[in-house]
C-alpha cells in the first residue's frame, strides 16, 4: 500500500528548528526598545511551501507510465508486480538566504540579499518484471531581493512588555540558475531586469545578545518566472506553450543578524524622576537644569560655611574679654605699690571742705 513520502530528515529538521526557537527565546534576557545596529549582516534559513501548481504535469506523466506497465503485464502475477508512488501534493523545501542591512532612520531598514531555493521530488515505479524505475523533477531558484523593514514601536502594540515587531516588504529578481530539470529534460528561466515578484512578512525579535539578534518571520512571497521553453521539453505530454511557474509561497524564516556598526547603548540612570529622552539618554535641557541646581546648592553651602566661620571667630575673641584683663592688671599693680603706712596717712587726713 502506498503511503505519502516525506523527506527522511524532516523530523530532525523540524525538531531542530523548534529547539532553536525555544533556546533563542529563553536566551532573551531583555526586551529592547530599538535595534541599535546601523550596518549589519544576516543569514536567514527558512521553511517554505512552494506555490508550484505545475506539479500536476509530472503526476500525469507518472500515471501514464504506470498504466502502460499494467497493460504490458502478460499474467496476473506480472500485473501484481506493477507498483507506483505518487509525487507529493506539497512542494516542501528549506531555502536559505544571506545579505546586508542598513538602518537609515531609527526603526527603518533597507536590505539587499541573495537566496537559494532547492526542491527535489522523486518517486519509484516497478514494472511487470519487478524492475524499479526512478523519476524525478527539481525546482531550483536563485532570487535576489531588496527589502524594506519597518520596526513597529511598542506604543503602537497592544501587547505590553513585549519586544520588537517588524513588517518587511521585498521585491525579487531571479538570477541564472533558476530552472527546472527532470528525468526528461531541463529548462532555464528568463531573468528580466524589472523583477519577478514580491514578498511580505511579519517579524518578531526572538532573542538579543550583544550585537547578535534573532528574528522570527512568517510571510508569503510570489516569484513568478518564465522560460522560452515549454513543459513539453521536460515532461511527457506537457503543454506546448511557453512555461511559467512560481518559486514563492508560504515561508517561516529565522534571521540571525550581527551588527557591524552600532549606536552606543543608552545610559542607565537610577533616578526615575529625571526626564529621559528617547533611547534612554538624558535631554540637554535636563542636564542644564541639573547643573544649575547643583551650582545653586554649592553656592548656598559655601555661604553657610563662611557665615559659620565668622561666628566662630567672634565667639572666640569678644571685646569684653580683651579689656577685662587690662583693668585687673592695673588694679593689682596699684595695690602692690601702695604700702600700709601710706594707707593710714591717707585715712587720717581730713577731707577738704568746699569753700563758701
Amino acid at each position: 500500500m502506498w503511503r505519502p513520502r516525506f523527506p527522511k530528515n524532516l523530523p530532525a529538521l523540524v525538531a531542530a528548528f523548534s529547539l532553536f526557537l525555544g533556546v533563542a527565546y529563553g536566551a532573551s534576557d531583555s526586551k529592547e526598545e530599538h535595534d541599535r545596529s546601523r550596518l549589519s549582516i544576516f543569514a536567514q534559513p527558512s521553511v517554505s511551501f512552494l506555490n508550484f501548481e505545475q506539479r500536476k504535469y509530472f503526476q500525469d506523466a507518472i500515471d501514464t507510465i504506470y498504466k502502460s506497465f499494467k497493460e504490458d503485464a502478460l499474467t496476473e502475477k506480472e500485473s501484481l508486480n506493477v507498483a507506483k508512488q505518487d509525487f507529493q501534493k506539497v512542494n516542501f523545501c528549506f531555502p536559505v538566504s544571506a545579505g546586508i542591512q542598513y538602518q537609515f532612520l531609527q526603526d527603518n531598514f533597507i536590505s539587499a540579499g541573495i537566496g537559494f531555493i532547492y526542491d527535489n521530488e522523486s518517486i519509484v515505479l516497478v514494472d511487470r518484471k519487478n524492475r524499479t524505475h526512478n523519476y524525478s523533477y527539481t525546482i531550483q531558484g536563485v532570487p535576489l531581493f531588496l527589502e524594506y523593514r519597518f520596526a513597529i514601536p511598542k506604543n503602537f502594540m497592544s501587547l505590553s512588555g513585549e519586544s520588537l515587531f517588524s513588517i518587511a516588504l521585498r521585491w525579487y529578481w531571479v538570477l541564472p540558475g533558476t530552472e527546472i530539470y527532470s528525468t526528461w529534460g531541463k529548462m532555464e528561466a528568463e531573468t528580466p531586469y524589472t523583477g519577478a515578484g514580491y514578498g511580505v512578512s511579519l517579524g518578531y525579535l526572538v532573542a538579543s545578545w550583544k550585537n547578535f539578534k534573532v528574528y522570527g518571520d512568517v510571510g508569503f512571497s510570489s516569484i513568478d518566472v518564465k522560460s522560452k521553453k515549454s513543459f513539453a521539453d521536460i515532461v511527457p505530454d506537457g503543454p506546448e506553450k511557453k512555461a511559467h511557474w512560481n518559486v514563492g509561497g508560504l515561508q517561516m524564516q529565522v534571521r540571525v543578524s550581527f551588527g557591524l556598526i552600532n549606536d552606543p547603548e543608552p545610559i542607565e540612570d537610577d533616578d526615575d524622576d529625571k526626564p529621559k529622552a528617547e533611547g534612554g539618554k538624558i535631554p540637554p535641557k535636563a542636564i542644564a537644569d541639573d547643573s544649575a541646581e547643583k551650582g545653586k546648592i554649592d553656592t548656598e553651602k559655601s555661604v553657610e560655611k563662611s557665615d559659620k566661620k565668622d561666628d566662630e571667630k567672634t565667639e572666640e575673641k569678644p571685646a569684653e574679654n580683651i579689656e577685662a584683663p587690662a583693668e585687673e592688671k592695673a588694679a593689682e599693680t596699684a595695690s602692690k605699690e601702695t604700702t600700709p603706712e601710706d594707707r593710714s596717712v591717707k585715712e587720717s587726713e581730713p577731707a577738704e571742705t568746699p569753700e563758701k
